[in-house]
């Protein structure tokens, strides 16, 4: 079936299917915690934009937490050859990712001028490429340790 959100699922269909589980899961979340802020919003004050948020990175955090931890990103990873080399991938686009963000922001925003400032820009790389490698190495682990439990 064809819906406007037919472009963010992936063409496998076990792949949509849990996917959509995701999305959904995820969305009831959501729901639920908007819920509890509107019942707790008379007893405290919230800030709206922290809210709206929360709400979105609960969201987020959730659906991208699920789909790594589930092991179907991989599904040709099933031996230990296919495994260092999705993993030296992995690597390469972590590391391409980092080059190229650190000179976007250099051509874009400025070179920081402050030691401060560049301490920061550094911080902030390091954070995002650790996460995102520790989410993908996740997703290869799982993928790999599901394939080879199929293949056995």
């Amino acid at each position: 079936m064809k819906t406007w959100i037919s472009f963010l699922l992936p063409d496998d269909e076990y792949k949509e299917r849990k996917l959509l589980y995701f999305y959904t899961e995820g969305a009831i979340l959501l729901v639920i915690f908007l819920l509890l802020t509107i019942i707790f919003s008379n007893v405290i004050a919230f800030d709206h934009q922290l809210t709206i948020m929360i709400a979105l990175g609960i969201y987020g955090v959730y659906v991208m937490l699920r789909y790594s931890l589930s092991g179907i990103e991989y599904t040709e990873v099933d031996n230990e050859r296919a495994y260092k080399k999705e993993l030296k991938v992995l690597t390469i686009k972590t590391t391409s990712f980092v080059i190229i963000f650190l000179l976007l922001y250099i051509l874009i925003v400025d070179f920081p001028n402050k030691m401060s400032a560049f301490y920061n820009l550094i911080g902030l790389l390091f954070f995002i490429a650790m996460l995102w490698f520790v989410m993908g190495f996740i997703s290869l682990k799982s993928s790999y340790q599901k394939n080879r439990k199929l293949s056995d």
